[in-house]
């Protein structure tokens, strides 16, 4: 099959099992939708306004929100999209965007996860030195390495699976994957899949970090009340968003490239889905809770505001 990007359509297999209840889950995804987008810039804004959270903390958590508006807007609104539709297809130049954009995202969370836990190490484990080791030019370096990198990563990719020649359509996925566009493959596909190992093997070192950080924060944390009072307001929030994003990870990698049963498909959609769906609605919620200085900060902000809008 001859792939031309501006003819080639594939076909998503994804909604195939829910359909009958499609103006249903429309309703539900659009209002996620608005609700993802509207805390996330919430907490955007609040951070951006606000002098006294300029901190490593706040700014790393920024960024983690920023990521999250772009992996839930890759995949949305094409899907609430199909919901509306009778057919989901996707011609080959958005389902490419959709696939570098999700990448992209996926990359970026974890590294923004691991940049966190060592913020979180430093602070707890080497408190006295901290304003020393994590200065202004040390955290613009960590915010440049988490975006910057995870974007050399994504065009790495990207022009590896651009590069695949397809001899198919059909995708049997809610969304578009550079691992399911390979499966339509008409040749070796071997390069691909040897970065796709590197990948991994890369994000595991970084899992594998946050391990070693977590082991000394908590062995150091249960030595007094504050410490363990400032592992559960700092530190816990981040570890049920690593561990919910890796394991939602983990699942999708390894039904896509090593199961081939359909017995499972539609927990593999719920799975993959949840990728793009839980961290960008759970992690300003979770962080929204537990930062008892960026809860107060966002209600001083915008009762001023709120105030100032009656008054005039």
């Amino acid at each position: 099959m001859e792939n031309l990007s501006t003819e080639f359509i594939f076909v998503l297999h994804g909604l195939n099992d829910t359909m009958a209840n499609k103006n249903i889950y429309f309703a539900f995804g659009l209002l996620v939708y608005i609700i993802t987008l509207f805390i996330n810039l919430t907490l955007v804004i609040t951070v951006i306004l606000d002098k006294s959270l300029h901190e490593p903390m706040y700014l790393f958590l920024c960024s983690l929100f920023v990521n999250g508006i772009c992996g839930a807007s890759a995949f949305y609104p094409k899907i609430l999209a199909d919901l509306l539709s009778d057919s989901q297809i996707i011609s080959y130049i958005a389902c490419q965007t959709q696939t570098y954009v999700i990448f992209y995202y996926t990359l970026c969370e974890i590294t923004c996860l691991t940049v966190m836990a060592y913020d979180r190490y430093v602070a707890i484990c080497k408190p006295l030195e901290y304003l020393c080791i994590m200065t202004h030019q040390k955290v613009v370096n960590l915010l440049a390495f988490s975006w910057l990198f995870s974007l050399l990563q994504t065009a790495i990719g990207a022009m590896l699976t651009a590069s695949v020649p397809l001899c198919g359509k059909d995708i049997d996925k809610l969304y578009c994957s550079s691992l399911e566009i390979v499966k339509l493959s008409c040749t070796d596909v071997s390069m691909m899949d040897l970065y796709g190992k590197f990948l991994i093997a890369y994000h595991v070192s970084e899992v594998t970090f946050v391990i070693v950080s977590y082991t000394h924060i908590i062995r150091v944390s249960l030595r007094s009340t504050s410490g363990r009072v400032k592992f559960m307001q700092t530190c816990l929030p981040h570890l049920i968003t690593l561990t919910n994003f890796t394991f939602s990870l983990l699942f999708d990698i390894i039904y896509s490239r090593y199961l081939k049963s359909q017995e499972h498909k539609a927990l593999h959609n719920i799975m993959s889905m949840e990728l793009l769906v839980v961290p960008p609605l759970l992690n300003p919620i979770i962080y929204g809770m537990k930062l008892t200085q960026m809860r107060r900060q966002f209600v001083k902000i915008y009762s001023k505001r709120l105030k100032a809008v009656r008054q005039g």
